[in-house]
């Protein structure tokens, strides 16, 4: 039985995760849940699950949900600190990270410590702190398990052989909605246009991260840290049907891919249960059904924020928690029609041009960088707004 947290439990991740749980009641218990504000959906999951303790970062939604639990035995926490004490309560095995953004950093470093499996999807977290966070694994003798489709894909591919033994990895990116968008059109793009992913249901931050493929980018910071390869060795192609989620080619000739149909069930069950497979809920892959598998290299002028993932990932020190500070804020100010589409990448560009980087930062020198990106990218924003 695994003793589960799930921070994040109100969001696409966080309501996939419960539903593998309610799946594997045998082998699944869910211990502690959090969610940033929706307390309301919340409160249904405390009612269905019965956690230990439970957290609401927003102030006014704790408010809220500690007034309708009066009587129940989920002990409530509050705010950042409440996320840091349900990922390292005693009867949790498993931390399922699932929110979104920088916040997910310190309660994933936290449950490490704490000597927990980190199931991770809060990529942002190794982005912005890949060495403090392998670091903290050691020290707490835990592991961190991917839960994304992409690196779940690489983490079960590379089972096939030893990491000395990878030549490289090959990441797969959908290409979003605008794929086939002719790159003159892209100024004049909707948030309501970028939130409409061909293939994938997810939250609105990560969905226009997967339009203007900023996803990818991240994600090449991710495996450079979490798979220990240098960045000349991760490749990204794109895939339109998301069936081959990415794969890995040994120094032998041979690749390696995991395929499925877009579930993330898929990949959430995978970590929770890991090193088992049971039997899910997905539907079957049946290639009679594809029958074809396409694939087409990126376009690093529609789509610049590969590259900028290629620069931080060389970089290294506080150049990827200045990357996803600056694109968090660029994201919050195109979805407020604040900036067009475009001006997304190249804001966090000229955040990161304009950055004097610390080669080997400490969690503070971290936390500093990611704010000093998020002034700068507001300010940028302002003075030049197209």
């Amino acid at each position: 039985m695994k003793r589960i947290a799930i921070l994040g439990s109100t969001g696409s991740i966080g309501l996939n995760a419960l539903d593998v749980a309610r799946h594997l009641p045998d082998r699944c218990r869910v211990v502690g849940l959090a969610t940033r504000s929706k307390d309301s959906l919340l409160g249904d999951q405390i009612a269905e699950f019965r956690p230990t303790r439970a957290a609401v970062a927003d102030d006014a939604a704790f408010e809220r949900l500690r007034k309708s639990l009066n009587g129940s035995p989920t002990v409530l926490h509050r705010g950042s600190q409440g996320l840091v004490d349900v990922s390292t309560a005693e009867d949790a095995d498993v931390v399922l990270n699932a929110v979104t953004g920088s916040v997910g950093l310190e309660p994933g470093l936290a449950a490490l410590r704490a000597g927990k499996t980190l199931a991770l999807a809060n990529k942002e977290s190794l982005v912005m702190a890949g060495p403090l966070l392998l670091e903290a694994a050691r020290a707490g003798h835990a592991s961190i398990l991917p839960i994304d489709s992409e690196p779940s894909a690489i983490f079960q591919a590379m089972a096939s052989g030893r990491n000395e033994e990878v030549r490289r990895v090959i990441l797969t990116a959908s290409g979003g909605p605008f794929r086939t968008t002719p790159r003159d059109h892209l100024p004049g793009v909707t948030p309501e246009e970028a939130l409409k992913h061909p293939t994938w249901t997810m939250g609105s931050k990560i969905t226009i991260d997967s339009a203007t493929l900023m996803n990818k980018a991240l994600e090449i910071i991710e495996a450079r840290w979490l798979f220990g390869l240098a960045p000349d060795r991760i490749e990204v192609v794109v895939h339109p049907q998301s069936i081959v989620h990415s794969l890995v080619e040994f120094r032998d000739g041979s690749v390696i891919a995991q395929l499925g149909v877009p579930d993330m069930r898929v990949p959430i069950q995978y970590a929770l249960t890991y090193p088992d497979r049971l039997e899910g809920r997905a539907a079957r892959l049946n290639l009679l059904d594809v029958r074809s598998l396409t694939f087409e290299a990126v376009d690093l002028e529609a789509f610049p924020a590969i590259q900028l993932g290629y620069r931080a990932a060389s970089m290294g020190g506080t150049m990827g928690a200045v990357l996803n500070a600056a694109n968090e804020v660029a994201v919050e100010l195109f979805l407020a029609r604040r900036i067009p589409f475009p001006r997304i990448a190249t804001l966090v560009r000229e955040t990161m041009d304009r950055h004097a980087i610390v080669a080997t930062p400490t969690l503070e020198e971290i936390r500093a960088a990611d704010a000093w990106a998020r002034a700068e990218a507001r300010g940028a924003a302002e003075s030049r707004p197209a």
